[in-house]
């Protein structure tokens, strides 16, 4: 992974765009970043941190502390940086989450932490993901590098590397853990002692369950014996399975519970037999009962049986008579058709001889009742017949005439309303071409208008616009001599607040002599120059200036700064919007522009007068032209459809003269033929009327003589006297199939009950007529019914009672044979899981995690050594241990010095302030060799040491300086911020970090090191 360039923006300290080109630094490989303290030389590193991983270390991810102060709420906040990685070159754009101005209406609004990461093609920069965690993803498959191993491997922070040498072992794990993502075996331990604790568990709660079990069982041995348990055994649900005396006492409690399950068994076997002797004796009194309720129920029942029998002997007479009776209806039965056929008969005679008169009557009344036989009365029909034949046709014709005498008034209306219409038409046809002469002439004048209505419309806008920004200028004028007033006072006050500050150190400088030799004792030594004499020590002049006063004076200075640096970027911006609203105005004042206005609206108010005539104008000559159009057309229609209607008026006219003629013969003497026609329908109806009443009457007089004679003669075959003793006799058909049910019933019943009572009797010959009492019987089932349900339930219980021993006794040997293997397999779980926990038999008292991350320690310790012999000419070495920590604390991580001047090893924290640091650094590149190596072989060609140095002496910095120009050997770059002067000779490539009087800072690159 290399770094080639970084765009810093509203970032920490900087404000304005910062740019950084790490490419133009790789011909020396290493440079220096350098600059003042509070400059922000740290936050180029912080820039390169939050771009690749959204976070800096030294605010704990605290995104809200990256957006620089000096930024107002409209300033952007912007971090780029462009790397390489996987033979690929990539560019990453991210800005934090933070307050800005809403754009519609008051107060602020919340903008989003941001992220871009695109990759380089030969078309350009291209997008590859856009969301933040999207970004986040990507990154991680790119760099290889978490943000943790990224800071030991590339950004070596300040004090970061130093703490992983001078850490505890604890501490020490924290870190190795997270670089090396062990936490799964701490995970495995964790899951082994939960499994040793849930072993424990399970083989005491088994233990207690085996107890609980024989508790219960001895209980209910007592409920079988009716006492207490057997004083053999006693319970001991308190002894623990892994206690030498229980498994004896569960052996034993087991025997006494498998004696009591053969007790129970012998006691259900005895209860059993008790219970099939209590069955036999209730089914014997259930027997019992029932022949002796069937002796009482037969007794009964002939009782009953001579009652009904007396009964139906008494109604003997009665059903004899309705025999008789439905006899004589039977026989009259077979004569109903005739008696009825002789009554239609004479019925129809009466009514045929009203129908004559009815109709002798109507004849009579249009003159056909004169007619005689039959025959003149025939020949009439059929003459009327002829004359209703050829009056319908005359019918007909009537109804046409009315028809045609309809169509010539409509068609001479029509003929009429066509010549009206047509004549109008022709009238007012002849002032068309006059009114469109009128309107193109008014067009003629009018043709110009639309283009005079777009010039005015574009004077007025132009205008008008001049003249608001004219406006705006004479507000804005104000605003900016104010602005240029105040930038003036606030230049000022800052000059005098840099004078005093300036006069105040100067004061202080100038008392430093004496303030120094008011230190002096004789006797002791100068604190600047060593000596123990003092001939002539400075005396002070004016008073003292205190740190207070400077520190006040410079608070005043800041404040002085930042005034000042508002105050003129305030005029500078009132002075570009006024600049630029009196360029918009064209440098004319607010009084003509206004005048301008007016008439530049007077001018487009004609305009769009003119506009709107000539659009009404041409759109009522399109009118006049097409209603033209319509009258021509419309003139020729109606002359052709006048001459239709007239000849169809006269077609009409000669077919209403024909058929009046027609009409008018067969009218005769009525005033219409329909008339006359319901005349001649009326003679013929009398008529007919009158010929088929006289055949009706005719033929129901012969047929009642016919039906008389029949019924004569079958009733002189009867037992009958007359016509009328048949007609008393008939009986509806209802009355006969009661008659005959009630006979048939009657005798039924006699019979039953005579079989009946002869068969009880045979039953019951030696039985008393006195029914037999049943509450002996009644009392003796329920007695053996109490002696089956409580031998039952007995039975049941101590059944019950032996299930319940015999589960509980197998259940007890289950979990007894249990606890064996659970104990066995708890022994196995409890020492590995203690092992990898550091405890007993751990003598060493290292962890699983421990252990692994030893191993890896002890590669970083080697890698580390390499350099560290180098840089201390083979004094030092670095060795790892895994010696017992005192006070109980964990093993396994501890570092420790092997100082070959005396052969003995000392602990890291009795190095000096400049051993260490080379121990540290020495350390720190050990410790990222490996972390690459385990990241997949990543190649690092960039990184970077923030600080140190100035605890080194001259020859310790010199060999720190050829340890890091080792480090850029095969094209990679080195980073190093330092204060120390000598290093900023010994390294030419500079980055330059620079605090500005106003407060943002500014970073500047040397330009001989810039590319061309």
């Amino acid at each position: 992974m290399k770094l080639h360039r970084l765009e810093l923006e509203g970032f920490g300290p900087f404000l304005d765009t910062q740019a950084v080109d790490f490419d133009a630094f790789a011909d020396d490989g290493i440079f220096l970043i350098t600059g003042r303290t509070g400059a922000g030389k740290s936050s180029v590193l912080d820039g390169v941190c939050y771009a690749l991983y959204g976070g800096v270390p030294r605010y704990d991810g605290a995104e809200r502390r990256l957006r620089s102060d000096h930024c107002t709420p409209d300033d952007p906040t912007r971090v780029t940086l462009e790397f390489s990685a996987d033979g690929e070159r990539w560019r990453i754009t991210r800005s934090p989450e933070f307050e800005r101005p809403k754009r519609r209406g008051g107060g602020t609004t919340k903008e989003p932490h941001r992220a871009l990461l695109e990759v380089q093609t030969p078309q350009g920069w291209t997008g590859v993901a856009a969301r933040p965690v999207d970004v986040a993803t990507r990154l991680d498959e790119i760099v290889g590098l978490s943000q943790q191993q990224f800071l030991q491997v590339i950004l070596l922070a300040q004090n970061r590397f130093a703490r992983f040498l001078l850490a505890k072992n604890d501490e020490r794990l924290t870190l190795l853990r997270t670089l090396f993502g062990t936490r799964s075996f701490e995970q495995y331990t964790a899951d082994l002692d939960e499994r040793r604790k849930r072993a424990q568990v399970r083989l005491a709660a088994e233990g207690i369950e085996v107890s609980t079990l024989l508790d219960e069982a001895e209980r209910l041995a007592a409920e079988l014996d009716g006492g207490a348990p057997d004083s053999e055994v006693t319970s001991s649900s308190g002894d623990s399975p892994a206690s030498d005396d229980a498994p004896r006492a569960v052996a034993d409690r087991l025997a006494f519970v498998v004696r009591a399950v053969e007790r129970a068994a012998y006691l259900v076997d005895t209860l059993a037999r008790d219970r099939e002797s209590a069955d036999a004796g209730f089914d014997a009194a259930l027997t019992a009962e029932r022949e002796a309720a069937t002796l009482h129920e037969r007794q009964r029942d002939r009782v009953r049986v001579r009652r009904e029998l007396a009964t139906l002997e008494a109604q003997s007479d009665a059903v004899e008579r309705a025999r008789d009776e439905a006899a004589a209806a039977a026989a009259a039965e077979a004569l109903r058709a005739t008696v009825d056929a002789a009554e239609r008969a004479a019925t129809a005679v009466t009514a045929a001889e009203k129908r004559h008169g009815t109709a002798l009557d109507r004849a009579r009344a249009v003159g056909e009742g004169d007619a005689g036989t039959d025959d003149a009365l025939a020949a009439r029909d059929d003459e009327l017949t002829a004359l209703l034949a050829q009056a319908e046709a005359a019918r007909v014709a009537e109804q046409q005439l009315v028809d045609a005498d309809a169509a010539v008034a409509q068609a001479t209306a029509r003929v009429q309303t066509l010549e009206r219409e047509r004549d109008a038409l022709v009238d007012g046809r002849r002032e068309v071409p006059d009114l469109l002469q009128t309107l193109d002439e008014r067009l003629t004048t009018l043709q110009g208008a639309p283009d005079r209505r777009q010039a005015a419309l574009a004077a007025r806008d132009e205008a008008r616009r001049r003249l608001d920004a004219a406006h705006q200028a004479s507000r804005l004028l104000e605003q900016r001599d104010q602005a240029d007033l105040s930038s003036l006072v606030r230049a000022d006050d800052l000059q005098r607040a840099v004078d005093a500050w300036t006069t105040l150190l100067r004061r202080r400088l100038a008392g430093a002599a004496a303030e120094l030799a008011h230190e002096l004792v004789d006797g002791e030594p100068c604190s600047v120059c060593g000596s123990r004499e003092h001939p002539a020590p400075a005396v002070g002049g004016d008073a003292s200036v205190t740190d207070e006063q400077i520190a006040a004076a410079e608070d005043r200075k800041n404040a002085a700064v930042d005034a000042d640096r508002l105050a003129s970027d305030a005029a500078r911006i009132a002075r570009d919007d006024h600049a630029l609203a009196a360029a918009r105005a064209g440098g004319d004042s607010v009084a003509t522009l206004t005048d301008r206005l007016a008439t530049a609206e007077t001018v487009l108010a004609s305009a769009l007068a003119d506009v709107a005539d000539l659009e009404h104008l041409q759109a009522e000559r399109a009118r006049a032209v097409e209603i033209d159009v319509a009258i021509a057309a419309r003139i020729e229609s109606l002359t052709a459809d006048l001459a239709t209607a007239r000849q169809d008026a006269a077609l009409a006219q000669q077919r209403g003269d024909a058929l009046r003629d027609d009409v008018r013969r067969a009218r005769g003497d009525f005033a219409t033929v329909t008339e006359r026609q319901n005349d001649l329908r009326s003679h013929r109806t009398a008529v007919r009327d009158l010929l088929t009443a006289r055949a009706d009457l005719v033929a129901a007089r012969a047929a009642h003589l016919d039906a008389r004679t029949t019924l004569d003669d079958l009733v002189a075959d009867t037992s009958f006297d007359d016509i009328d003793a048949v007609v008393g006799a008939l009986r509806p058909a209802a009355d006969r199939r009661r008659l005959d049910a009630l006979v048939a019933e009657h005798a039924t019943a006699i019979a039953s009950a005579r079989q009946r009572l002869f068969y009880l009797e045979l039953a019951l010959v030696d039985a008393s007529d006195e029914p037999l009492d049943l509450a002996p019987f009644t009392a003796a089932v329920r007695q053996a019914r109490e002696s089956v349900q409580q031998a039952a339930a007995a039975h049941a219980e101590a059944r019950t009672l032996a299930d319940r021993l015999r589960g509980l006794a197998q259940r007890a040997d289950a979990g007894h044979s249990a606890i064996a293997e659970l104990a066995e397999e708890h022994a196995v779980v409890a020492r590995l899981a203690d092992t990898l926990a550091g405890r007993a038999p751990n003598t060493r008292r290292m962890t699983l995690e421990t252990f692994v991350l030893a191993a890896e320690l002890e590669e970083i310790v080697v890698a580390a050594n390499l350099r560290l012999e180098q840089m201390s000419s083979g004094r030092y070495r670095l060795q790892h241990t895994d010696a017992l920590a005192a006070r109980g604390a964990a093993s396994g991580l501890g570092l420790e010095i092997m100082d070959a001047f005396t052969g003995q090893c000392r602990p890291p924290h009795s190095l000096s302030g400049g051993e260490t640091f080379l121990t540290s650094l020495a350390l720190a590149l050990g410790l990222a060799e490996v972390v690459t190596a385990r990241a997949g072989g990543i190649r690092l060609d960039t990184l970077f040491i923030d600080e140190g140095f100035g605890s080194l002496d001259d020859d310790t910095l010199d060999l720190a300086m050829r340890t890091l120009d080792e480090l850029r050997q095969g094209g990679r770059t080195v980073g190093v911020i330092s204060h120390v002067a000598s290093m900023r000779d010994q390294l030419p490539a500079q980055l330059q970090v620079t605090a500005t009087p106003r407060g943002p800072s500014v970073i500047s690159q040397d330009a001989a090191l810039l590319p061309a």
